[in-house]
């Protein structure tokens, strides 16, 4: 039985650059290491030593020369995983879950920037900015603060629209569930993704204790709090 390559590991093409295949790396790592799965039931162990083991021989130019001779020597073979740095030229990833993993990391990460930079604008401005989005118009006294949460609530929507489209519901977008759903649809990658999304349910329900199911509310909670104060920002032009 056929091996997968180094290169079937990281997801990444044998074009790739160094660049990428580091950047792949590293995305395949926040999943599979075995630090985030300390909660679940899988272990990631092997998956990881994998992902560092194909790191090690294709980030190390001489090394991956010889990789690549001894390869030349097997027939080529089509194989599909996920691909987390960027797409080969024709490629379809519409169907790939890890299009939409990566949508919610995103959003999350503008999210956790917008709240932060919220907290410098003062209430009378905020309810100023509202007042102006409510008429249709344009608060001209904008700060760089509100004209940097204006261009992060316009990506959000990108990414929103992205899982949107999907079907993945608001109440899923948060890391919990989406690494939950990716671990396992890395493991089987013909799987419905939305069926995976009622067993993380599942799963919630049986593993976590109330405590950990009040934790993930509160979470979700504010998530959407603080997406929906970022979205008042979203002021064309």
């Amino acid at each position: 039985m056929e091996t997968r390559t180094y290169y079937d590991i990281l997801g990444v093409s044998k074009e790739a650059t160094l660049e990428e295949i580091t950047s792949a790396k590293n995305a395949l790592a926040k999943v599979y290491h075995p630090d985030a799965n300390m909660h679940t039931d899988i272990d990631t162990t092997a998956y990881m030593q994998e992902i560092l083991e194909a790191y090690r021989i294709l980030s190390n130019p001489d090394k991956r020369k010889k990789y690549n001779r001894v390869l030349a020597g097997k027939p080529n073979r089509v194989f599909r995983t996920y691909t987390v740095g960027k797409p080969e030229s024709g490629e379809d990833t519409s169907a790939s879950f890890v299009t939409y993993w990566n949508a919610a990391c995103k959003l999350n990460e503008i999210v956790s920037q917008s709240g932060r930079l919220m907290e410098f604008i003062p209430q009378k401005e905020r309810l100023r900015l509202s007042f102006f989005k409510k008429l249709g118009k344009h608060y001209k006294n904008e700060t760089a603060i509100t004209e940097q949460l204006n261009l992060l609530s316009l990506q959000a929507i990108q990414y929103i629209t992205i899982l949107k489209t999907a079907g993945i519901p608001m109440s899923y977008w948060q890391p919990d569930a989406m690494n939950w759903v990716l671990v396992r649809w890395g493991q089987k990658q013909n799987m419905d993704y939305q069926i995976l999304f009622s067993k993380y349910e599942a799963y919630v329900e049986q593993s976590r204790t109330g405590a950990e199911k009040l934790k993930l509310r509160s979470q979700n909670r504010q998530f959407h709090n603080n997406l929906n104060k970022l979205l008042n920002y979203a002021i064309p032009n």
